[in-house]
């Protein structure tokens, strides 16, 4: 297992992505703090990782409010004695369906003001705990690389927390903090049902987007996928990646 004995925090655990972390951490040995918003969703998944052998705590956090998080933060000390790993899944509020000439500039920027807050909240909440220990790992989905249209404010979101997490590993890495951002072409392409495990048979083709075919395996992640890359991101077989975006676009985006 390549988290034992170390522990984890998922913001934005009760949601899709947040809960395939959750459950990979756990898997790979962690300690699992689940915070979000709505603690029936979170206590479903913190079951499900406790009833495969793993230690979970709930909490209800609004990220958007710093004295929460550095409460929160400091309770997770409290019951772990550290915070290895933080992972960023919150949603962002984003608005979309709309071009930004048909937009106000207040519906645009509500996700990038969402995105942001939240993210600096998050990780100067726990980086200050990180610092005065052995270091950690600070994971977010970012990036905004694609060109889609009628997304309104959500790539700028995106695009404006690369910049931020890019900052956060300059500013943290002399305090053995990395800091790393998920770059996912859109929503996964498939999840279980709470209790069921994915089967071969279960998982559709894999989607191809426009402008793809014949020319790359393109196809968007699943959430496991995205999960098991996070899992390697918070352990010690990644410590020389920091200030940099793991590219998991099967080559929609290409570097």
């Amino acid at each position: 297992m390549i988290l034992e004995d170390k522990t984890a925090i998922i913001y934005g655990a009760g949601g899709a992505i947040g809960s395939a972390v959750t459950r990979a951490y756990a898997r790979e040995g962690s300690t699992v703090h689940l915070a979000g918003r709505t603690s029936q969703t979170l206590e479903r998944v913190a079951e499900e990782v406790r009833e495969a052998g793993a230690t979970a705590y709930v909490a209800t956090v609004d990220v958007l409010d710093p004295e929460a998080l550095a409460r929160h933060t400091a309770h997770v000390i409290d019951s772990s004695g550290t915070i290895d790993t933080c992972f960023n899944a919150t949603s962002n509020d984003d608005i979309q369906g709309r071009t930004l000439l048909d937009m106000p500039l207040s519906d645009v920027m509500q996700p990038v003001t969402k995105s942001l807050t939240a993210h600096f909240n998050i990780a100067t909440a726990v980086a200050r705990h990180m610092a005065r220990g052995t270091g950690g790992v600070i994971l977010a989905m970012a990036g905004g690389r694609e060109a889609i249209p009628r997304l309104g404010g959500s790539h700028i979101a995106w695009t404006a927390l690369a910049g931020l997490s890019r900052q956060l590993a300059a500013d943290l890495g002399p305090n053995k903090i990395r800091v790393v951002w998920l770059l996912s072409p859109g929503s996964p392409s498939f999840a279980p049902a709470h209790g069921q495990s994915a089967r071969l048979d279960d998982v559709p083709e894999p989607q191809t987007p426009p402008g793809t075919q014949g020319l790359l395996p393109a196809h968007q992640p699943t959430y496991d996928e995205v999960a098991n890359i996070a899992a390697f991101l918070a352990s010690d077989a990644a410590r020389t990646m920091t200030a940099t975006e793991i590219n998991l676009t099967g080559g929609v985006v290409v570097d």
